[in-house]
């Protein structure tokens, strides 16, 4: 029975990637001048390595390759350009540092930026939303969820926009040294990325599901370790260790699936990147001994062909961390789009004070005396009596479940009024409904002549 009550809390929704990642970037945004700064320094990073792979061209075949032999070559061209690359690669260097270190405020930033949001979205949601989740549940959207996304944020994303730039840059490159050594590579990248998403595709929802478990899983032992008195009362130890064995089995399962296929990645597209920088190496070779490729050519190009490569390798290899937190992610935004309670009452409750007439003046004192103030009545006060009616109530927590049907009583000023009955009677039920913790389909709750809505 606890096992399939986890299960109903459960609801399935289509992937929506691309709407996911837009929204973490609306986050990151909110930091729009530190951000911007990040995606220089990448770009200076990304650039700087593009750049500086060029350099063994000209340093090959002009000054390696003409000085084979020579006794007392001149080396001072070669020394500055050798100077040059170096400066290249510091301003790189710089780069990289400057941006990992400001992602790190960023990521911590957006991550506690998310978690403000979550508590704030859960002081305006209505008592039936926890009603229906656990607080293991609710939890989890700030530990296990909120935590997923730590890596994706302050790694993936700058990784993901310098492999971007790399891959461009590159492909611009090895267009320029040789168009033939391009389409080699090329037609590699092609079966690297059907490759990618294909694996991909398989265990995105597996992620989903290890998400989903790890909720449950913390709802399920908070509810029980909470219930331990009522669990020895009643000998129920068997139950709930069965119950806790198909949820965690669950998450096992599924997390044997997903990182099965996320890890099958990275060693293929290793292997792969190695088959096409053999078969560019050999064709540029035999280009090479026919005259019609330089070998500083080939030495760039087979730079780039790993430059090339090595980003979708990369990207491979925290793939399981992404799928992970962008099913993590989408959990968070589906709690943060959850519909608030709406309070479209407008009588409220006033301190007043009596005057010699018996009228109410409303004050900002605490005089003992309350009044409803009724806006559209002119603002009319109306003394507090605790006059309490439900009349002709019709309610149930469930649609298709009734728990109070056609239920009316009233309790007279000053009048104490004592609800008996069995466990599931409606007792806790009417409680909720005179606090107005939920609202009635059909019938009406008054205090004092006041519909509970309007209050």
């Amino acid at each position: 029975m606890e096992r399939r009550r986890y299960k109903q809390l459960r609801t399935a929704r289509p992937d929506d990637i691309p709407q996911t990642i837009k929204r973490v970037f609306a986050y990151m945004f909110k930091n729009k001048w530190q951000t911007a700064l990040v995606f220089l320094c990448i770009m200076i990073s990304s650039l700087a390595n593009v750049a500086s792979s060029y350099f063994f061209k000209p340093i090959i075949n002009d000054y390696v390759v003409p000085f084979i032999g020579q006794d007392n070559p001149d080396l001072t061209n070669f020394a500055y350009m050798l100077v040059v690359m170096a400066l290249i690669y510091l301003v790189g260097v710089v780069s990289t540092y400057a941006y990992k270190r400001m992602m790190s405020v960023i990521s911590t930033g957006v991550l506690a930026q998310i978690r403000y949001d979550l508590f704030n979205r859960l002081q305006d949601l209505p008592i039936r939303y926890y009603d229906t989740h656990t607080h293991g549940q609710i939890m989890s959207f700030f530990t296990n969820d909120t935590d997923t996304m730590r890596q994706m944020i302050a790694d993936t994303f700058p990784q993901f926009i310098s492999s971007i730039v790399t891959i461009v840059g590159s492909f611009t490159m090895m267009a320029i040294l040789s168009p033939v050594l391009m389409i080699i590579t090329l037609g590699m990248l092609a079966v690297m990325l059907f490759i990618t998403i294909t694996l991909g595709k398989r265990s995105r929802e597996n992620f989903k599901i290890i998400q989903r478990a790890a909720a449950d899983l913390n709802g399920y032992s908070e509810e029980m370790i909470s219930g331990q008195k009522v669990i020895k009362v009643f000998s129920y130890e068997d139950n709930i260790k069965a119950g806790f064995y198909d949820i965690a089995e669950e998450m096992r399962v599924a997390g044997t699936k997903a990182n099965s296929f996320a890890n099958m990645l990275m060693p293929i597209m290793g292997n792969l990147s190695y088959i096409a920088y053999a078969i560019t190496a050999a064709v540029g070779a035999v280009m090479t001994i026919n005259g019609s490729f330089h070998v500083g050519s080939l030495a760039s190009f087979l730079l780039y062909s790993r430059q090339f490569s090595a980003p979708i390798g990369q990207l491979s290899q925290q793939f399981n961390y992404v799928m992970m937190a962008l099913a993590g992610a989408e959990r968070v935004f589906r709690l943060l789009d959850t519909d608030k309670e709406v309070d479209e009452g407008n009588v409220t409750l006033v301190n007043a004070i009596e005057n010699e007439d018996g009228s109410l003046t409303e004050t900002e004192e605490r005089t003992g005396i309350w009044a409803w103030k009724d806006p559209e009545n002119g603002n009319a006060l109306t003394r507090v009596r605790g006059d309490v009616r439900f009349e002709n109530v019709i309610f149930g927590y469930e649609e298709g479940k009734t728990v109070l049907n056609d239920v009316s009583f009233y309790a007279k000023p000053g009048q104490k009024i004592a609800l008996v009955g069995s466990t599931g009677a409606g007792k806790t039920t009417i409680t909720n409904l005179i606090n107005r913790f939920y609202d009635v389909p059909d019938g009406k709750i008054r205090y004092d002549g006041i519909n509970i809505n309007r209050i």
